[in-house]
């Protein structure tokens, strides 16, 4: 195992963002689509906020399966915007921040996915299946 190497090796680049004029279905749709826990809010490049998969499914049925929920779902939705729902206050790393720094962050913490900033612009995720996946390659 490398004790150095940095997160930019692990982290997602392929980033699915929201912005504060999209809304929570528009999320859902997202989370969904792209089989993903975690999606950034950014303004311009710059983040803002995190929005979890979690934070929806505290304020709505998203985890019902039966379509006629759809209709709850977009009555709650409609309730809330982004900036009330997304997390404000984000730890983020760098590309440069070791991959076991970033494991320590998350395991001390009590969310699963990290902003990558550089320059204060958005490059990338990492989250703790990033980390899992990493250590499997390992072994």
């Amino acid at each position: 195992m490398k004790q150095r190497e940095p997160v930019s090796t692990i982290m997602s680049k392929h980033l699915i963002a929201l912005t504060l004029k999209d809304d929570l279905e528009t999320a859902e749709a997202l989370f969904k689509q792209h089989k993903i826990r975690h999606i950034p809010v950014v303004s311009g490049t710059v983040i803002i906020g995190m929005l979890s998969y979690t934070d929806l499914l505290r304020i709505s049925f998203v985890d019902a399966a039966d379509e006629d929920d759809k209709d709850i779902d977009a009555v709650v939705y409609n309730m809330f915007t982004i900036q009330q729902v997304m997390v404000k206050d984000i730890t983020t790393v760098t590309s440069n921040t070791s991959i076991k720094d970033v494991a320590k962050i998350l395991a001390k913490k009590e969310f699963h996915a990290l902003p990558v900033v550089d320059n204060a612009t958005l490059v990338g995720i990492v989250t703790t299946t990033d980390l899992i996946n990493y250590l499997i390659d390992l072994y």
